[in-house]
Formats: structure tokens, sequence, C-alpha cells
């Protein structure tokens, strides 16, 4: 649970809502030089934390990819999910939804429907970036939602398996090592088959969750321009394009 004494409202969690508060800060990357971009690419995600989004302001200082909350558990929907997945498009950035997994709940395969009924689908139509699974600290009470490290990879083999049935595509994974090791048990089952997107707001990357070597995606701040919740994706624009459409 988050160090606080007041428990939020369900459906108001969003993109590293636990992060900073169970792991801290220790500092933020260099912004990104023109030589840099490209093999970073700068992104965004977003929730209906930030509201509307001042999208040509981002896409003119260099952010080309965008997420944005579509769901959490199977009662919530972003009400400016319009708003963030159209006006993200709209300035010529590849976009996609992510869906903020509640274990304690509802099963894993569940909330996956209500996630791809309600936004979180995808087509390689090279616009469209795979739908993401935000498993991470539980900021409405037990760390780990109640389950055991055991039952936990049950849950998100669940979901993952779902969102392949419904889509076709493997669906990126976010979380934070620290989390991801205290409750899968540092399970590897699935760094070979979903992206990782990895949260830490500090200089460097650090250790990866337990299966994985590399990352495809990099929460590095929570205080960033514009809307706060920064990324680069480890690759080019044209790698980007490629990674949305295969």
């Amino acid at each position: 649970m988050l160090p606080s004494t007041v428990v939020p409202e369900r459906g108001s969690a969003y993109m590293g809502v636990g992060v900073l508060a169970h792991e801290g800060s220790s500092g933020r990357p260099e912004p990104l030089s023109p030589a840099t971009r490209a093999s970073q690419t700068e992104g965004v995600d977003v929730s209906s934390h930030q509201r509307e989004v001042n999208w040509p302001t981002l896409w003119g200082s260099g952010t080309r990819w965008a997420y944005t909350k579509a769901t959490e558990g199977t009662s919530y929907r972003n009400p400016y999910y319009d708003q963030h997945y159209d006006g993200a498009h709209g300035v010529g950035m590849v976009r996609g939804a992510y869906h903020f997994a509640t274990p304690d709940s509802s099963g894993g395969s569940t909330q996956a429907d209500y996630f791809v009924d309600h936004g979180g689908g995808w087509t390689g139509d090279g616009h469209t970036l795979p739908g993401a699974l935000d498993i991470e600290w539980n900021p409405y009470g037990d760390t780990c939602y109640g389950k055991s490290a055991a039952s936990m990879v049950s849950w998100i083999g669940d979901f993952l398996n779902r969102y392949k049935a419904r889509t076709g595509r493997d669906a990126v994974i976010y979380t934070s090592t620290s989390w991801w090791n205290t409750c899968t048990g540092g399970h590897r089952g699935f760094g070979a088959t979903n992206p990782l997107w990895i949260a830490r707001y500090a200089s460097t990357v650090g250790p990866l969750p337990a299966g994985w070597s590399s990352y495809a995606m990099w929460q590095y701040t929570s205080t960033g321009a514009t809307v706060g919740d920064h990324d680069r994706f480890d690759g080019s624009v044209d790698a980007l394009r490629e990674f949305a459409a295969a």
C-alpha cells in the first residue's frame, strides 16, 4: 500500500502512481540531444490525472509517441480517453492504450476483455502501439494485491494470454524491478514474449526485472515538461513505427 493514511478512490490510479512513493527519485537523465534522438525516442504516458493534454506542445518539444490509460479493473474507463488517444494521433504521434491492473478485483482474462472492449485493442497500421499492462505497487491496499507470487504470475499470464488471443499481439508489461521481484518472486517466464516498459526515476535504467535482458520503453521521470510522465523508447522513430506494426 502507498505510504499514506489516505486510500485513493478506485479508478484514480495512473502509471507510476506507486513508483515515486515506494522507490523515490534519484535524478533524471539529461535531455536528448539531436544525435541521441536517433537511438532514443521521447514519449509520454497520460491518464485522467492530466485531464486535457496539449498535444501540439508535446509534438513541438520532440515527443513522438504516447500511451493513455484506457481502463482499470472492470468498472473504470478514462473519461479523457478520446482526447488523449485521438489527440496524440492527430498531431502525428504513434499511440497506444494501457490498463491499470487490479488483480484483487477480478481475474486476468476478465480484465483483458474489458481493456480490449474499451479502447485497448491493437491493429498493425503502424500508428497503434500494442496494449500495455500496468502492473505495479497497489495504491489501494496490500502491495501485492493479497496474492502469493504464484497466484500473481498466474493472474498476469491469464491477462497476457487473453489479450493475445483477442488481438494477435503480445502486450507490453509496465512494471518496476523492485515490485516485480517482490510480487512475482522474480518470475522469468514473460521476458521472451512480452516487451518490457521499465519504471525507474533515475539517471539510468538500472537492473531489469527477472526474465528481461533489454527494455522497449523506460519511464524515467514523473516531473517532465507539459504532462509530467515522460518516457523513452529504446530505438529510432523508424524502429518505433516498426514496433507498432509488428
